[in-house]
């Protein structure tokens, strides 16, 4: 059978779903020997002709999240003649014969629209019902995410199968000189307390200082609080909010970090801080439990169901809540100990091998109801 998996995103942006995509891309030809793999790229893509001999790359001149791709991404791959068509950012195309399996990785713009732009609104939802009508089988990240498909689309459970993704291999505990090296070079302290994600209203980032606020005004020697990540939606007013806070020199904000430097980066850290609103999956959550770091999460959406009970939970919508939390993990050596010591067995349990041979369990499925 010739399976196509849809790449096309990872030319044009990063971040976990880019990552989750070429993780399938590259693992799937590998696993598989029966079935010959299309991997669909954009026209600008600089990747190189797959070496393995039972997958393909082919340039595509539709551009991701373009407002006619149903349309025109389905005129490119009837050529193609395909079999099954994997689209790993849940928008596959309007036409063709081929099977269809989605991966929903949440349901923020459902659930917390108020998080997104309007025109982002208006993106997701006017694809999502098309979406889940015309898969023969949905991926989700987490049982979280599955139940939500459940009860707010017209979906039943046998076609929604739960597929964990995997922090990389590159996130394990980091050699203390390399730890060193890293946080000299990019000026970083010595101690630290750590935020990685987008910067967005659903990640409670607004929360997260305002906790930090009121402990640095009881506490002064607390630590620095270094957020790492790209700018998302709405993003803007969390400048305002530092300057408003008066956090300028306890709040160290980097956008441009290579990922080859965020496993000493997360090593390095006291604990990672993620009250996060919703999340659908929650990479850095085990990234940072991978590299023996302490993680603060929130009691909301999939992240107790990732980190089990390997880290210390907050109640999202409360400031109190937050700030308690981040000072527990502070000043309870042996807490913030045993955090990290079940966080490397609980982050052991996602592999990306584990995530191929479920994905390619459905793909099977489908094709054999064909």
């Amino acid at each position: 059978m010739r399976i196509a998996v849809d790449a096309r995103l990872t030319d044009y942006s990063a971040g976990g779903i880019p990552e989750y995509i070429q993780q399938l891309s590259t693992r799937l030809p590998k696993l598989d020997n029966l079935n010959e793999y299309i991997v669909l790229n954009a026209i600008k893509t600089r990747q190189r002709q797959y070496s393995n001999k039972h997958a393909k790359m082919v340039k595509c001149w539709t551009p991701a999240h373009h407002v006619l791709e149903r349309y025109s991404l389905t005129l490119e791959l009837l050529p193609r003649n395909i079999h099954l068509l994997h689209s790993p950012d849940f928008i596959p195309p309007r036409g063709g014969t081929w099977k269809s399996v989605i991966t929903i990785h949440d349901l923020s713009f459902l659930l917390y629209p108020h998080f997104l732009t309007p025109d982002s609104q208006q993106y997701y939802n006017n694809q999502i019902r098309h979406a889940v009508r015309r898969a023969d089988a949905i991926l989700a990240d987490s049982n979280t995410t599955r139940n939500d498909i459940l009860e707010h689309l017209d979906v039943t459970p046998d076609k929604v199968t739960t597929v964990y993704l995997a922090p990389h291999e590159r996130f394990q505990p980091q050699p203390n000189p390399i730890v060193k090296s890293t946080l000299s070079r990019l000026k970083l302290p010595s101690q630290y307390l750590l935020f990685v994600g987008t910067f967005e209203p659903r990640k409670n980032i607004n929360g997260l200082l305002q906790a930090y606020s009121s402990l640095i005004s009881k506490q002064h020697d607390t630590p620095q609080l270094i957020m790492i990540g790209r700018q998302g939606w709405l993003h803007e007013p969390i400048g305002d909010l530092i300057r408003k806070l008066n956090l300028q020199n306890q709040v160290q904000i980097l956008t441009n970090v290579d990922v080859q430097d965020l496993p000493a980066i997360y090593t390095g850290a006291i604990a990672l801080l993620l009250p996060s609103h919703y999340e659908g999956f929650g990479f850095p959550v085990l990234e940072s439990m991978a590299c023996g770091t302490a993680a603060v999460i929130s009691d909301k959406g999939s992240l107790p169901e990732i980190a089990g009970d390997s880290a210390l939970q907050c109640n999202p919508n409360s400031t109190e809540s937050i700030e308690e939390a981040i000072t527990l993990i502070l000043t309870d050596s042996k807490l913030r100990s045993d955090f990290e010591k079940k966080g490397l067995k609980q982050s052991s349990l996602f592999t990306w091998n584990k995530c191929c041979q479920q994905t390619l369990d459905v793909y099977n499925q489908i094709l054999q109801s064909t």
